[in-house]
C-alpha cells in the first residue's frame, strides 16, 4: 500500500493544526504508519500458510484459520488508519475552498491563514470528534475479534468439519501480540490526544469570547470616562482669566497640581 498520498495531505494540514494535533500527526505517522510499513506487514506477510493444524481432513485448517481470524489483522490495522486519516481529508477540502475563494477574489480574505477560525474551526472539531469515533470502534473490533488483543501460541478448534478436537499452531504468535500491544497502546494515546486538543480548542475559544466580552466593555468605559474629562475640562480651556497681580508665584502651581484630584473624581461620578 502506498502512505506517500496520504503522508502529503496530512502534512498539509499540519500548519492549521494545534500544538495538539501536531502531536498527534507525529504519532500517526511514526508510531503507526511506519511501524505498519516497516514491520508489522512482514510479520503477518504469510500468516494463513504458516497456520498449520495437525490434520488432514480437507477443508479443516481454512475453517480454523477463518474462525480464528475472522478479519486479517494486518487488513483491519490498515483499514484503522485509513479511517482516522480520512477526517483530516475534511480539514484539506476547507483550506483548498478557502484558498480558491481567495484567489478568485483577487485579495486576502483572512487574516491569518493558518489561523483556525470561522467555519475551519468547525472543520476542524468536527474531523476530532470523528477520529476519536473510529479509534474507540477499531480499539473495540479489535478486543472483541481477537479476544482482548491475545494471539495464542496453541489454538484448539472443533469447528465443522474437523473430525475431534484440533490443535493448530500459529506462527510468530508472541511477535504478533506485541504489535497488537503496540497498536493498542498508541490508539488509546492518540484518543487522550483528541480529547485534550478538543477541551483546549473549546477552553480557548471560551476565554477568547469573554476576553472579548471584558475588553470591549472596558473599553466603552474608558470612552466614557475620556468623554466626561474632556467636558469637564471644557470651561477651563476655552476661557482666558488674566492672571492677578497680586497672586503668589506659587498659586497657578497649585491649581495645577490640584487639577488631577478633579479627574480622580470622575470614577465616582460614573457611578452614577
Amino acid at each position: 500500500m502506498n502512505w506517500g498520498f496520504l503522508e502529503n495531505v496530512l502534512s498539509g494540514v499540519n500548519k492549521y493544526s494545534t500544538v495538539i494535533g501536531r502531536i498527534w500527526l507525529s504519532i500517526l505517522f511514526i508510531f503507526r504508519i511506519l511501524v505498519y510499513v516497516a514491520a508489522a506487514e512482514q510479520v503477518w506477510k504469510d500468516e494463513q500458510k504458516d497456520f498449520t493444524c495437525n490434520t488432514r481432513q480437507p477443508g479443516c485448517e481454512n475453517v480454523c484459520y477463518d474462525h480464528l481470524f475472522p478479519i486479517s489483522q494486518t487488513r483491519l490495522w490498515a483499514l484503522q488508519l485509513i479511517m482516522v486519516s480520512t477526517p483530516s481529508l475534511l480539514v484539506a477540502l476547507h483550506v483548498a475552498y478557502r484558498e480558491h475563494k481567495e484567489s478568485k477574489c483577487g485579495h486576502t480574505l483572512y487574516e491569518d491563514r493558518g489561523r483556525i477560525d470561522g467555519g475551519l474551526l468547525g472543520t476542524y472539531i468536527a474531523s476530532i470528534i470523528i477520529k476519536t469515533f473510529f479509534e474507540v470502534a477499531s480499539l473495540l473490533a479489535f478486543y472483541f475479534l481477537y479476544s482482548g488483543f491475545e494471539v495464542p501460541l496453541l489454538y484448539h478448534c472443533e469447528e465443522s468439519p474437523c473430525p475431534n478436537i484440533v490443535d493448530c499452531y500459529i506462527a510468530r504468535a508472541t511477535e504478533k501480540k506485541i504489535f497488537l500491544y503496540i497498536m493498542g497502546c498508541t490508539s488509546v494515546l492518540c484518543i487522550v490526544l483528541n480529547v485534550v486538543e478538543l477541551f483546549y480548542i473549546l477552553w480557548k475559544q471560551c476565554s477568547k469570547y469573554f476576553n472579548k466580552r471584558y475588553v470591549s466593555v472596558e473599553e466603552r468605559q474608558r470612552r466614557r470616562h475620556r468623554f466626561m474629562v474632556s467636558n469637564y475640562n471644557l470651561p477651563v480651556s476655552n476661557v482666558s482669566k488674566p492672571a492677578s497681580p497680586q497672586a503668589p508665584p506659587g498659586l497657578n502651581k497649585g491649581l495645577r497640581r490640584s487639577e488631577p484630584s478633579c479627574t480622580q473624581s470622575l470614577p465616582h461620578l460614573m457611578r452614577h
